[in-house]
């Protein structure tokens, strides 16, 4: 398998993906719908992202996808969806994609990439723990 930057024309091969996991949206990290998986969605959102990495496997296409997009100031940046079919869970498909968007932070001067994760995931609490992400307070305005 292979990750490389996704481009506006991955759009088909990924709704084809997701389709044939039976989802109708890649969710992001709090589990809402964050990628419209019609050809134009994914287009739009591939062209949008400052970072986006396609994992894809020679016979099948599309296993996984990452979206990160940096804040304003260019310090931080927020992960915005993390996605691996099914059939691939438990390979390193989510591992690889989220070290492939830390290096391409990492070399555009970013300290930071945020994940946001409920508590009620504790799998996902896991995942993130095992790679170097760690608690951040929140404050009650």
């Amino acid at each position: 398998m292979d990750v490389r930057a996704a481009r506006p024309d991955d759009a088909e091969d990924l709704r084809t993906a997701v389709s044939r996991a039976r989802e109708e949206t890649v969710f992001d990290d709090i589990g809402a719908p964050l990628l419209d998986v019609s050809a134009a969605g994914v287009r739009e959102a591939a062209a949008e992202a400052e970072w986006s990495f396609l994992m894809e496997h020679d016979e099948e296409g599309p296993v996984g996808l990452a979206i990160a997009h940096p804040d304003p100031d260019g310090t931080e940046a927020e992960l915005l969806a993390l996605w691996v079919h099914p059939n691939r869970a438990g390979e390193g498909v989510a591992a690889e994609l989220l070290a492939r968007v830390g290096s391409a932070l990492a070399d555009r001067g970013v300290k930071t990439l945020r994940a946001t994760v409920p508590s009620d995931r504790p799998s996902a609490e896991e995942f993130f723990s095992a790679h170097g992400f760690a608690p951040r307070g929140t404050r009650a305005r």
